[in-house]
């Protein structure tokens, strides 16, 4: 497995046209494979993100089974003369995650639900868009993805049963793009969740970090990373 760090330059119109699109950004992301990784939710499958510190400071993030080249990036969105990107072999940190790790972890994630208004209706997948029910959303997955939220010191937190948790989030977006074949256009809210973990189960949590965790990973979302405390 491999982490991939790309600096897109925002002054670039061909930058700002893939921002604009998960749906361009997604094939391109896919370009820079000679081979087509596979894409089944059972396995490793090819993940990415978009980080945005400032508007003149956005990376792409990608987690992949294979090393990707990123030179059409680069030529058309990026700094052809002096801009790279960066690779770095990810089996390392995934070897060293042992139980009861601690963790700063960022993961943008697209939480959904499934209702129905009549029983006698098929049930239709809805976004959460409540800040309750995004963060209650990723502490019903913790468990079987192999780590626990850290709760906060009794002193430091709010009186609010949401401030229980060291979990933040952050740049709550809705998606609007068109879909290729599709006349409806695709809407897509999609949340970034900062936040640190204690490690559960190692085996479960390196599943987690190479095949995502959540819905819509085609378009920027289910790729959790973790940094030192």
């Amino acid at each position: 497995m491999f982490l991939t760090r790309f600096r897109f330059n925002t002054a670039r119109l061909g930058a700002r046209r893939l921002l604009s699109s998960p749906q361009r950004l997604h094939a391109a992301v896919m370009f820079a494979f000679a081979e087509p990784p596979p894409q089944d939710d059972g396995g490793s499958r090819v993940l990415w993100r978009i980080d945005s510190n400032s508007r003149a400071e956005t990376y792409l993030y990608i987690v992949s089974p294979a090393k990707p080249d990123l030179t059409h990036l680069v030529e058309e969105a990026g700094w052809p003369e002096t801009g790279r990107w960066q690779t770095y072999d990810y089996e390392p940190l995934l070897s060293r995650l042992t139980k009861g790790d601690v963790w700063a972890f960022r993961l943008t994630a697209n939480p959904v639900h499934s209702i129905r208004r009549k029983a006698d209706e098929p049930t239709k997948v809805t976004a959460h868009v409540g800040r309750r029910h995004q963060l209650e959303w990723l502490l019903q997955r913790q468990e079987k993805a192999g780590f626990a939220i850290l709760e906060k010191a009794p002193e430091q937190r709010l009186h609010t049963e949401l401030d229980q948790y060291e979990l933040a989030v952050n740049d709550r977006r809705q998606l609007d793009f068109s879909k290729h074949g599709q006349r409806k256009p695709v809407t897509l809210v999609t949340v970034t969740f900062d936040g640190r973990l204690q490690v559960t189960d190692p085996d479960a949590l390196r599943h987690t970090l190479t095949a995502g965790l959540g819905r819509a990973k085609a378009y920027g979302c289910g790729l959790m990373t973790l940094a030192k405390v």
